[in-house]
Formats: C-alpha cells, structure tokens, sequence
C-alpha cells in the first residue's frame, strides 16, 4: 500500500497581527528557503500541487500493482479439478483473473503452462510471485493465506471427514477419469470401454461417500455449514449426471446435497456452463 503524508505547513505570522493571547509562544518552525515565495511567504499553491501530482501518480501506482498481483485461475471451463477452486474462491469473496486452457487443443502441454504446471493438469493458480498447481493444494493455500468463510471446520473428527470425503473424490474418483486416463483407455481398449470404466469408478466412490458421510451429514456434507468436502463433492456429482450418465437413485444422500448445493450462488457460479471458455452450444 502507498501512503502519502501531506505535509502541514505554518509559517511566521507578522507581528503587526492582534494574535490572541498566548499565541507569541507558538513555534515558528522553519521552512527551506526554497519553498518561500518572492515576498517571504511559502508559496502554499504550489506545495499543494506537487502533493497532489505525487499522491495521484501514488494511486494510479497503487492500482497498477493491485492489477498485476491479481489472483489468475488457470481453469477449463469442464474441469471438475478447476471448478472445486473456483467454488473456493466465490465463497471466500476472492476476485481473480480468469485464464482459459483447453485441454482439447492440448494447451495444458505447452512450454509456458508446463512451466505453470509440469503434470500438465488443470488447474493452477498464479497469486504475485507464487505458482501453485494441483487444485487440493490450491484449496489449502487459499485457507490459509485467506481466512474468511473457513473451508475447515474446527472440530478435529469433522475436519479428519471433510480430508477423507475429498480425497475420495480426487483420489478415488476423479483420478481414474480425467482425460489422459480416458484417452489411454480408448487407445488401448477402444472408445466403448471408457463410460463403463467411469461408471465403475464413480459409483464405487460414490457408495463409499454415502457410508461415509452418513453419519456426519446435515444440510450439507458434515454439518449445516458448506466445507471442504462439500466444494469437492458438487462438481464430481454435477459430472456424474450430466456427463456419465449415473443414476442418482441409488445414491439419496448425494442426490440430496447436491440438490442443496443448486440453491448456492458461489457453487452455481463456478459450475461449467456459467465459465468465460464455455461453448455456446453447452449454455
């Protein structure tokens, strides 16, 4: 932040002034030669626009370096990984910069994003000087560096449930469908072999976070407040759906809290079809 101190100028009053008692006493501060005016008098008109140029050139410095230290989400718009944190940064009020990478063209594989990112994975996020990749790390440093609206909550067993139920699903779920898996799948078995290979890996996870969360669960996924697991659990049920197909009957209490999550605007916003890089035909 850029501070100006505006300077508070006296000067010698003549003598020749009724000054009211007591104010002969007052200091008499100097002042530089060079700031007093032809008559001997400091030469306030100028001193205030030097100032003022100094505190608005100060701001405008202010700005730029507010705009260059930015947060800037590498994301796509599909990316389940992505979405997590870009439901992390609407409910902790973070603005930033979106960065589109389409993975279908292949730009995760450049020089400049592996530099960002050397899996080559989606997403990463840039804050001033630190690259971070990886969306669970990503997820942490935000908790970390940025307090309000905690995605953890206090309680040691509840928090141990929250780290659980998201690496279900980044782990258990999501690591076994995400593109290159798919692509490899395809290649080496064909293209009809890979809904039936997610279909297996999401309802495996899927029954495994029913039983797990069943005893912790109340509007949401540990509790009555949106946590860590919650942000993990909306975009991979989302997908689940609208991509592979999964009947959701067999899984009421993902059904439920995915119907509680529709009513949150900072897990709305950050779903595919509402993201910059999202093709008209998928809105």
């Amino acid at each position: 932040m850029c501070i100006i101190s505006m300077h508070m100028v006296s000067w010698n009053l003549d003598t020749s002034l009724n000054l009211p008692s007591g104010t002969s006493n007052l200091p008499s501060p100097s002042f530089p030669a060079s700031k007093l005016g032809a008559f001997g008098r400091t030469d306030l008109g100028s001193k205030f626009c030097e100032d003022t140029r100094l505190y608005l050139a100060c701001n405008d410095a202010t700005e730029n370096l507010n705009r260059k230290q930015q947060i800037k989400l590498y994301s796509y718009f599909k990316s389940t990984s992505s979405c997590r944190v870009r439901i992390a940064l609407n409910l902790k009020g973070i603005d930033y910069d979106y960065e589109a990478v389409n993975l279908l063209k292949g730009e995760q594989h450049t020089p400049e994003y592996l530099k960002l990112n050397p899996m080559g994975y989606v997403p990463a996020l840039v804050d001033g000087d630190i690259t971070i990749a990886d969306s669970f790390a990503i997820i942490m440093y935000l908790e970390e560096k940025y307090p309000q609206h905690p995605l953890l909550p206090d309680d040691l067993v509840t928090r141990a449930v929250n780290f659980q139920a998201a690496n279900i699903v980044s782990s258990g779920i999501l690591s076994l469908h995400n593109l290159s898996v798919l692509t490899y799948i395809g290649e080496k078995f064909g293209p009809d072999e890979r809904l039936p290979w997610v279909q297996f890996h999401i309802r495996k996870g899927f029954t495994a976070l029913e039983k797990l969360l069943s005893d912790h669960a109340g509007k949401y996924a540990t509790g009555d407040e949106v946590y860590l697991a919650d942000i993990f659990l909306a975009p991979q049920i989302d997908a689940a759906i609208k991509r592979f197909s999964i009947d959701m009957t067999e899984f009421p209490l993902l059904s439920r809290l995915n119907a509680a999550y529709k009513e949150l605007s900072a897990f709305q916003d950050a779903m595919p079809e509402k993201q910059p890089d999202t093709p008209i035909a998928v809105i």
